[in-house]
């Protein structure tokens, strides 16, 4: 009872933590309640499909339809949402800017999917308008139809013929994924000032980005700037000119962009980019003038052109104070509106770090939360003792285990990914998440793995007269040490669910209240609509599989003797061990991959691999790898509590 009792305290302060930060974040996001926020869908159609496009508007104080004010439509990237717009978003409406952020085809709670942005059965290995079929870099490309749409991204639905259609009758849609829709509603707001429109997108979101600016080229409401935050450039010819035009364009670029088509395919980002043929085009200017962070053209006649160097990668792109620091800058110049506020005057990152408080409390309240059920009559009998100490693993022993796992994580997971993102033929209408593919495919290889080393284990123990290997690998009771308990497993997988529920009606609570989701720039906990719960249930099996066996092997057969000590010193000493055999080969991947980009050589995967095996996959690695090593306090700590794995590892599964 007085465990009990302290572990409802320590899980009641974690709420109200999250409480009072959520609510501070939204007074941020709210400009102290001066700006309006409201959510809600568009109804668009494409392809003879009818769906909706959710979207995020923020309206400043004092705007109205007497009063109209400038606007700018926000576009994210890839495997992002809406809210990854926030820092552009809170900034510009804080300085009188009305701002509509949406989810684009395919993300978020919009219903459309992405294939209805087209694709066709080609793509260019260059930047489009340098590319040729006598050079090899006009190519066809076959596979899945989610991965022939990822990789017709940079090709964009007002190109010429050449690009856009194939031989075989398909074509590009809508390359702007719902910003052609989105911008019309926004043009059509009655406090809007329609002739004082802009857009800003990043990553995917600039291609789309790019679709917008050229549909409403020469209109009435024709977008008066455009700021791509790590946007890919083209050769003019690509499309007609005499049609189409783009006012006064931005580009912000990362220097450290993990993807090869934001740095024009080449190795590195560095003053021979700048000065490059394709780059002076855009700037209008000479090679022996161009340069970086500097302003060419004329705002007044939509000629204006800049190229903003920022030290930082792709995903941070989106938060980089430098960056939006200009964006705001470029706005206020080509929309014409001055706020009074400096540009650099920021606070939308500390509405992020506040989020990400929340979440982390989020993720410790579970912890507490166990201990409470656990206590409880129906959840009493999941504790079971530990294994016999002597049973651990040498401190030689442990160290050649963890080598051998690291070692075998960093050879198959750039292959592996990429491999199940594209090309592994899964049935296109049941596993749609491409991203979730390319995790799925390398779950399943050490699935297969970890089975054929876990049986070839078990059967030399067997001949030794050693009974107790599956409780020694936390999947089985001390009364029953040689048969795995589906009891147990039943037990554990209600405990998981009452925690991941717990933990989604507070993201649900804050969503709701604070119009906010739980997340650190990129997005991690949010609600589900029905179409996102049925992919939630249908990776659910794999990852859960990967993760117990995982787990099994990693935490409880390779368990230290600090697992049985008391003590947070002794607890630390665990999870150490544990988070490094488990992000161990991933964190290696990132040496590999960051150091000689750092040194100026270019990315690590790139150059042994080719840039096929780079982008996604590689920069995901920053997200993948903190995700974990957070996500292993939880294993660590329940396995300590209930001598199995099950629990911990099933609710490291779902929020993976």
């Amino acid at each position: 009872m007085k465990n009990t009792k302290k572990s409802a305290i320590i899980l009641g302060i974690l709420v109200a933590v999250i409480f009072i930060a959520m609510a501070v974040a939204n007074s941020i996001q709210t400009n102290g309640g001066k700006t309006t926020i409201t959510e809600g869908y568009i109804d668009a159609t494409v392809n003879d499909m009818n769906g909706k496009l959710f979207y995020k508007l923020y309206v400043p104080e004092g705007v109205s339809a007497e009063n109209k004010a400038p606007a700018v439509l926000l576009l994210h990237g890839y495997q992002n949402d809406h809210e990854t717009c926030g820092a552009y978003a809170i900034e510009l409406a804080k300085r009188g800017v009305v701002v509509l952020a949406i989810d684009e085809y395919g993300h978020g709670k919009s219903t459309l999917g992405l294939r209805n942005r087209g694709y066709v059965n080609h793509k260019v290995t260059v930047n489009y308008g340098e590319d040729s079929e006598a050079d090899g870099t006009f190519t066809k490309i076959g596979g899945q139809l989610r991965y022939k749409v990822m990789m017709n991204f940079s090709n964009l639905s007002f190109f010429n013929e050449k690009y856009t259609t194939d031989a075989d009758g398909n074509f590009l849609t809508d390359s702007s994924a719902g910003g052609v829709a989105a911008y019309a509603f926004l043009a059509e707001l009655p406090m809007v000032d329609n002739t004082r429109m802009g857009i800003s997108g990043h990553s995917m979101g600039t291609w789309s980005s790019w679709s917008v600016a050229a549909a409403y080229s020469g209109s009435a409401i024709e977008p008066k700037a455009t700021v791509l935050q790590c946007g890919e450039l083209f050769r003019e010819s690509v499309y007609d000119e005499n049609d189409i035009h783009f006012n006064n364009v931005l580009l912000l670029q990362a220097k450290y962009d993990e993807f090869s088509y934001f740095r024009d395919y080449k190795k590195v980002v560095n003053d021979d980019l700048i000065k490059s043929d394709l780059r002076t085009e855009f700037l209008g200017t000479t090679a022996d003038k161009a340069a970086w962070n500097t302003t060419y053209g004329s705002f007044a006649d939509g000629s204006a052109r800049r190229i903003e160097l920022l030290m930082t990668n792709h995903r941070l792109t989106t938060h980089n104070k430098q960056g939006l620091t200009e964006a705001i800058r470029w706005f206020e110049d080509a929309l014409g509106f001055k706020s009074g506020i400096p540009a650099d005057s920021q606070n939308a990152m500390t509405k992020e770090w506040l989020v990400f408080l929340a979440m982390l409390c989020g993720i410790f309240a579970l912890l507490p939360l166990c201990d409470i059920l656990l206590n409880t009559k129906f959840f009493e009998d999941i504790k079971q003792p530990l294994p016999p100490v002597e049973k651990v693993k040498t401190n030689g022993q442990w160290w050649k285990g963890a080598i051998i796992t690291m070692l075998l994580a960093f050879a198959t997971y750039p292959f592996m990914t990429q491999l199940g993102h594209g090309l592994l033929p899964l049935p296109e209408n049941v596993f749609r998440m491409t991203i979730g593919n390319g995790f799925l495919s390398w779950y399943l290889l050490l699935i297969i793995i970890m089975v054929v080393l876990s049986i070839i284990g078990y059967k030399k123990a067997k001949k030794k007269g050693e009974t107790e290997g599956i409780w020694c690998m936390g999947l089985a009771k001390a009364d029953a040490p040689d048969k795995i308990s589906i009891a147990l497993f039943a037990k554990c997988f209600v405990l998981a669910a009452c925690e991941i529920l717990f933990m989604y009606i507070l993201v649900a609570i804050c969503e709701v209240i604070f119009k906010l989701d739980f997340r650190f720039i990129w997005p991690f906990f949010k609600s589900f609509n029905m179409t996102r719960f049925g992919q939630f249930l249908l990776y659910l099996p794999v990852f859960a599989l990967f993760f117990i066996l995982n787990n099994s092997k990693i935490m409880a057969s390779a368990r230290c003797k600090a697992t049985y000590e008391p003590g947070c010193k002794a607890y630390f000493a665990a999870w150490w061990r544990v988070a490094l055999m488990m992000v161990g080969g991933v964190l290696l991947l990132c040496l590999l991959e960051y150091i000689p980009f750092f040194a100026n050589i270019g990315p690590g995967a790139d150059l042994l691999f080719g840039s096929t095996f780079g982008g996604p996959f590689m920069s995901l690695l920053i997200v993948f790898a903190q995700q974990v090593i957070v996500l292993r306090f939880h294993g660590t700590y329940i396995y300590r509590r209930t001598g199995s794995v099950n629990t911990g590892e099933l609710i490291i599964a779902i929020h993976a």
